[in-house]
C-alpha cells in the first residue's frame, strides 16, 4: 500500500510540476523528470509555507484532497519562479 500511494504522488508530482511549467513558461525547456521534480518539491515547499493556512495534508497519504494539491501547485510555481529569478535574472 505504502508503495501505491508513493506512485500516486509521483504521478501528481509530474502532473503538478507540468501545469507549474506551463504556467510559468518553462515547458518547452523542462522534461519529464524534471516535472516530477519540480512537482515533488514545489509540494513540500508548498505544505512548508501554505499547508498550516490551508489544512493541507502531504501529498504521500492524501494526494487528492484539493487543499494539498493547491499548496503542492503554488510551491512548484514558487519553486520555479526563484528558479528563474536566479537563472535568468526575471521571473518568467
Amino acid at each position: 500500500m505504502v508503495f501505491l500511494n508513493i506512485a500516486v504522488a509521483l504521478v501528481a508530482g509530474g502532473i503538478i510540476g507540468w501545469m507549474a511549467s506551463l504556467v510559468m513558461n518553462r515547458d518547452a525547456s523542462m522534461g519529464v523528470v524534471a516535472n516530477v521534480l519540480v512537482g515533488c518539491a514545489g509540494s513540500v515547499v508548498g505544505r512548508l509555507l501554505l499547508g498550516g493556512l490551508l489544512g493541507a495534508g502531504v501529498l504521500t497519504s492524501d494526494p487528492f484532497d484539493w487543499r494539498t494539491l493547491l499548496a503542492a501547485f503554488a510551491g512548484a510555481v514558487l519553486l520555479l519562479a526563484v528558479i528563474n529569478l536566479v537563472r535568468r535574472g526575471r521571473l518568467r
